[in-house]
């Protein structure tokens, strides 16, 4: 169970985040409405939420959980592998420091996006991807196991981060979508699967036995429902346009 969240406000500076959607420029204004929503639902769900300002500096800084993987046992400071985005850690840090006392860190030539990272109990699978490097990878497994667990690699090859295409929402249930219906390191799930047409709601997050879903993906809400959840649907449309989804926006724990 989850007693904490750390989410940003977006910037006003979001409209230049990075993206390959292509599906137009985020309404600032909506963005923080729908921002709102997201931590109703989170502070609903029994959460403490921790609300970090707007850094106008970073454009994709909302984007908390690429910065940090905070583990039971040790808070894990990111290398994004975004060029941009790597400027981030500093205050993303300051906040963790708060909660943690054993924090670590990815250095270079290790990259690391932590919406690269799922959690599953103490094991953790990790994407290769643009993003996600295996130096960096090796070197989260590695801090992983000096802490008593342990992490996988999986290599992507269309998404741009692992928890794009899959959620884990406990009790050996995965959410999963295109590549990852079939890979075989998923195999002993059971497995809510997405169809493609509602490929962005496989990226919902559980927290304490509710699922927040993306708004606008039936489908997809209702096989969550069927087994078993409750699910709150909330509006994403301007974080999909910068490729962000609901996990992108907080870091729980």
């Amino acid at each position: 169970m989850f007693s904490t969240a750390i989410v940003r406000t977006p910037g006003k500076s979001m409209i230049n985040g990075l993206t390959t959607a292509h599906l137009g420029v985020p309404d600032y204004e909506r963005a923080l409405v729908q921002h709102q929503s997201y931590i109703k639902a989170l502070t609903e769900c029994g959460l403490n939420v921790t609300v970090m300002p707007a850094d106008e500096d970073f454009p994709d800084s909302t984007f908390v959980e690429d910065a940090a993987l905070l583990t039971l046992y040790c808070a894990i400071i990111t290398n994004p592998g975004a060029a941009s985005r790597k400027g981030e850690t500093l205050k993303i840090r300051e906040a963790v420091s708060r909660f943690y006392s054993d924090i670590e860190e990815i250095s270079e030539p290790g990259s690391v996006e932590a919406g690269d990272v799922l959690m599953v109990g103490e094991h953790y699978y990790i994407g290769l991807s643009g993003r996600t490097n295996l130096a960096g990878s090796n070197q989260l497994i590695r801090i992983l196991e000096n802490y008593g667990m342990t992490g996988s690699i999986i290599e992507l090859e269309h998404v741009l981060h692992l928890k794009t295409g899959v959620a884990y929402l406990e009790h050996n249930n995965l959410v999963v979508s295109g590549e990852f219906v079939n890979k075989r390191e998923f195999a002993g799930f059971d497995k809510i699967v997405v169809p493609d047409e509602e490929a962005y709601a496989a990226n919902c997050i559980w927290v304490n036995d509710t699922v927040l879903v993306p708004a606008g993906y039936p489908v997809t809400a209702r096989k969550i429902s069927d087994s078993g959840y409750s699910v709150v649907e909330i509006e994403m449309t301007e974080f999909q346009k910068l490729d962000g989804g609901l996990s992108c926006l907080s870091l729980r724990f």
